[in-house]
């Protein structure tokens, strides 16, 4: 598996530590902001990781800023992206279970263990195939293409 990585200017350090951890755990990691600078927009990274996970370059995404709000608005604009904004493992947990949830968003001010344990269960929880919840992203998917 193949998993995408970005902040702003927040939570440089806070990545660094989270990708050593991702890939201690056998988890191919792709840092979609490896050079990060003072003037930095959170919704450029959004969209590179976005649309990497859009084209089946990783499987999953990973995004923070400081509160992980705006990466979540932002990733969400991309057709066929679904970004949860969690702050506990139980959130990140149902965002995938529930709602196939496949960029998780996070704020880098979180605890570093909390950090890294939302992240884990976010990337090892497989989507529900209980029938309410594949009906209900399904229609997620139907709102999105109703858009012009």
């Amino acid at each position: 598996m193949i998993v995408g990585i970005a902040t702003d200017h927040n939570g440089v350090n806070e990545k660094q530590v989270l990708i050593d951890y991702i890939k201690e755990n056998g988890i191919e990691v792709v840092d979609y902001s490896p050079i990060n600078t003072d003037t930095d927009d959170y919704p450029d990274y959004a969209k590179k990781v976005a649309t990497a996970v859009k084209n089946g370059q990783i499987m999953q995404g990973i995004l923070m800023c400081g509160t992980g709000i705006g990466m979540s608005i932002a990733a969400n604009k991309v057709k066929g992206i679904r970004a949860a904004k969690v702050s506990s493992v139980d959130e990140a947990r149902l965002a995938k279970e529930h709602n196939n949830a496949n960029i998780v968003c996070l704020s880098y001010k979180e605890d570093m263990d909390k950090l890294k344990e939302m992240i884990l269960t976010f990337i090892k929880t497989e989507f529900s195939n209980e029938e309410r919840h594949v009906r209900r992203v399904a229609k997620i998917g139907e709102i999105e293409n109703d858009q012009v």
